[in-house]
Parts: structure tokens; C-alpha cells; sequence
């Protein structure tokens, strides 16, 4: 009697699934993100909406573009694009024009996403590709458009001339009673900076909200902490610097990248002590851009050389491998 010879199968990691898809698991962090899209149409009105489906538009388009191109179905619906517009509407001014958020989401996923081979085998955070590309090609709007926060003024708010808290809260400055503006009369800034109330990009100015947004990951077991903290850690030894120290922790877009952009599956380690280090790294970055760079906002920039770390750290902090009792390893 003849035995039948085994089959082997190989293939990619992992290996130990659990039972969420991808496109599940993109839909949850999408959903994350709505509390801080929310609160910004409420502060900012119409022109928010407008540039986050601009965004979102430009993105999947390019995926459709890409997979008609490469002769498979389209994976528009899978979430990822939509997460991919978002995340990049969020890093944006809510003043600019429409077309800009278009433009940039579409070649952020054609150059950091398809000529890869699509989700999973990107270098780079999408989403901050499409950022620094536009920041290369309308630097003018992507650090002037800003508009003055007005909670419930969903019929528009006025243009405000003068730069972000975050430009007056790195390099020697001295104070912040003169130089923040923007905030509501009476307010304490640290309570504007936290319920989002001051100026700034669509999705970074109330950290309230994107701190709900990374609650609802953490409780999904989407995202793990290790990376957030060290990029917290690293942030947080620069803060001497700044005239104000806690309200320079809640600047900029820190916490958006440390919960949603450098906690990318794709493109973060896969070990705690790798992500620690990645974290740690990010943060770094970002208070020696913030503090003695020429520009003002660093976690975008520090992220996206980290990636570029992550094959390195995912070799140096591989997991541990154990075999059966009285197997060879």
C-alpha cells in the first residue's frame, strides 16, 4: 500500500492568524478616526469635510488606477485607502484649496504604495509620503492656510494670519502669554490645546479626540503601547527647550503620528524592543527637527526616516524560538 507523499506549503508570515481580515481590522481604525474628524467640522465647518473627501478621493482613485493596471480586482473597499486619506487630511490645513488634498493623495499612494505591490509591501507611511509631498510642491498653503477655531461655526470660519502655536512654542522663544493666538478669549491654552481649540491641521488639534481615537485601538488590541511611548519619551527630552513644556507636548501632530501613523503595521517593528526603539527614535527626531531645524513640525519627517530603520530593528530584536520538548530547534 502505497503512502501519499506530505505536501509542504510555504508562505509569507504570519503564520498565526487571528480572525480578523485586513479590511476589518482597517475599518476599526477608521472608525477611530471619526471623533477627531467630527470635532473639527464642528470647529472649522465645511471646508474640513470637503478636503478629507478630496483626500480620501485622490487616494482611491490611484488604487483603482493601480490595480486596473496590474489586472486584479480592485481593493478600493478594503478601508486602507480610506485610512490613507484621512490620515493625510488630518495633517493638513483646513484652509486650503480642494484640488491641493486630490493631487497629494493620489501620488502619495501611486509612489509610496502601488509601485511596491500594493498594501503590505510599502517602505513608508503612506499617508506622510502624500504629506511631504505636498509640502514640497504647495509649501506656500500647506503652512498658511490656517483658520481661526469657532466651535459651532459650521457656516465658515475666518483665515488667521500669523503662524501655529507650535512655531512659537520651539526654538528660543521667550513666553507664551504674547505669542499664542488664536485660542478662545479667557481659555486656559493648556485646556484649548487639549479639547482642540486653537489653530492648526484638521486632525492634530484636539488631542482629547485623537486620545479617544487611540483608546478605541488599544481596546480592540489594533495597536500596543510600546511605540507611542517611546515616541512620547524622546518628544518629552526636548521639552526643556520650549517656553512651555507641556503645551509643546500637546503641539503639532505628535500624537496623532505616535498613535496612528508610527504604529503602522506595515512599516514598524514587529517586536516590543524594536518598537520601543523605533518610538524612542521618532521622538528624538522630532524634538531635534522641532528645536533646531528650519522647520517647525518634525514627527513627519521623523517617522519616515525610522521606517527606513524597520528591516534593521526587526532583525536585531527577533522573537524568540522554542520547539517541542525533545525536538531540534
Amino acid at each position: 500500500m502505497s503512502v501519499p507523499a506530505p505536501n509542504l506549503h510555504l508562505s509569507t508570515g504570519p503564520h498565526i492568524r487571528r480572525g480578523r481580515t485586513t479590511a476589518e481590522i482597517m475599518w476599526l481604525v477608521n472608525l477611530s478616526l471619526a471623533p477627531a474628524l467630527v470635532w473639527a467640522f464642528l470647529v472649522y465647518g465645511w471646508p474640513v469635510l470637503a478636503i478629507t473627501l478630496s483626500a480620501i478621493a485622490g487616494c482611491a482613485l490611484a488604487e483603482h488606477l493601480a490595480c486596473k493596471v496590474r489586472g486584479i480586482d480592485s481593493t478600493v473597499f478594503d478601508g486602507s485607502v480610506v485610512c490613507t486619506g484621512l490620515l493625510l487630511a488630518y495633517t493638513l490645513p483646513p484652509g486650503m484649496p480642494l484640488w491641493m488634498p486630490f493631487i497629494g493623495g493620489a501620488l502619495g499612494v501611486f509612489f509610496a504604495k502601488t509601485v511596491f505591490g500594493g498594501l503590505g509591501y510599502n517602505i513608508f507611511n503612506v499617508a506622510l509620503i502624500a504629506r511631504a509631498l505636498m509640502m514640497a510642491t504647495f509649501p506656500v498653503e500647506m503652512t498658511t492656510a490656517w483658520l481661526t477655531p469657532e466651535l459651532g461655526a459650521l457656516g465658515g470660519v475666518d483665515a488667521l494670519s500669523g503662524a501655529t502655536p507650535l512655531v512659537n512654542l520651539t526654538g528660543d522663544r521667550e513666553g507664551t502669554g504674547a505669542v499664542i493666538s488664536g485660542t478662545p478669549e479667557g481659555m486656559a491654552h493648556g485646556l484649548a490645546f487639549l479639547v482642540g481649540l486653537r489653530p492648526g491641521s484638521i486632525g492634530e488639534v484636539s488631542v482629547l479626540m485623537v486620545a479617544l481615537g487611540a483608546a478605541f485601538l488599544f481596546w480592540q488590541r489594533i495597536i500596543k503601547l510600546w511605540i507611542p511611548l517611546g515616541v512620547f519619551a524622546g518628544a518629552a527630552l526636548f521639552a526643556p527647550w520650549s517656553p512651555d513644556p507641556l503645551l509643546y507636548m500637546m503641539s503639532g501632530g505628535l500624537w496623532l503620528g505616535a498613535f496612528f501613523m508610527a504604529t503602522d503595521y506595515v512599516t514598524s517593528p514587529s517586536t516590543p524592543k524594536g518598537q520601543l526603539i523605533f518610538g524612542l527614535g521618532i521622538g528624538l527626531l522630532t524634538g531635534m527637527i522641532r528645536n533646531w531645524g528650519g522647520y517647525p513640525e518634525g514627527i513627519c519627517y521623523a517617522i519616515l526616516l525610522m521606517n527606513t530603520l524597520t528591516p534593521a530593528l526587526d532583525e536585531w530584536f527577533r522573537p524568540p524560538r522554542t520547539a517541542p520538548e525533545g525536538t531540534p530547534s
